[in-house]
């Protein structure tokens, strides 16, 4: 299932790319590959479509309450790397890769 037969992937939300990689070589892993649950994969497959529902795209800046938002998008994805785990099993290692894009923009606006 892993690119570079590690059993070690993390889950990452970003622009126009798949959710989960892996945690060796950054390859992107093929959700519907996945030993998990049609369930699980469309809860993963929309919390990484509201990557980013922090930042107003048009005019590169925060939106309001960028922060919380930001911190509510990483609690559901801790939340889903965890059931991720429990469905893979012992056999795997998942862990979570939580956005900082919102500081990042944050210490840029700071700079000017």
């Amino acid at each position: 299932m892993l690119c570079c037969s590690k059993n070690e992937m993390k889950l990452e939300a970003d622009v126009d790319t798949d959710p989960i990689c892996c945690s060796q070589c950054n390859c992107n892993l093929d959700l519907d590959d996945m030993p998990l649950s049609l369930e699980l994969k469309e809860k993963v497959q929309n919390w990484a479509m509201q990557y980013g529902k922090w930042i107003d795209w048009h005019n590169d800046r925060l939106c309001e309450n960028s922060l919380e938002l930001e911190a509510e998008h990483n609690h559901l994805g801790q939340t889903l790397s965890d059931k991720i785990q429990r469905e893979l099993g012992d056999g795997y290692k998942v862990r979570f890769s939580p956005s900082l894009s919102a500081r990042h923009y944050m210490s840029e606006d700071s700079q000017f």
